[in-house]
């Protein structure tokens, strides 16, 4: 019995590291940044704080994007836009057939009016 095809919401791994590698990022950086210079002691707090606000952030982000997701609907694949082809715009029969002219505008239409 094989499971059928799922879509990219399948898995928990691809978000979770994409934020665990922000938050050890955003880590590094504030422990770096917050410090003020070499000679002062590193601020782990800030550093901590940092990384769990990144983590949390980057992991809700992740969430939206995965619920978002929708496939698109049959119907959209099969043709049924307007201009679709540049080469089927001049042509009797076209999406312009039912205007009144071609749609360039040219000088014989600006005479008309």
């Amino acid at each position: 019995m094989s499971q059928p095809q799922r879509g990219p919401r399948v898995g928990i791994k691809g978000p979770l590291l994409f934020s665990a590698f922000f938050a050890v990022v955003a880590f590094f950086a504030v422990l770096v940044f917050s410090s003020g210079g070499s000679a002062k002691t590193p601020r782990f707090d800030l550093a901590f704080s940092g990384a769990g606000i990144a983590f949390i952030v980057c992991l809700v982000v992740a969430a939206m994007l995965s619920m978002s997701y929708k496939e698109n609907a049959e119907h959209l694949g099969q043709g049924s836009g307007v201009n679709l082809r540049s080469a089927d715009r001049d042509q009797p029969g076209g999406p312009d057939a039912g205007g009144t002219g071609s749609g360039r505008g040219t000088d014989a239409d600006d005479a008309d009016s």
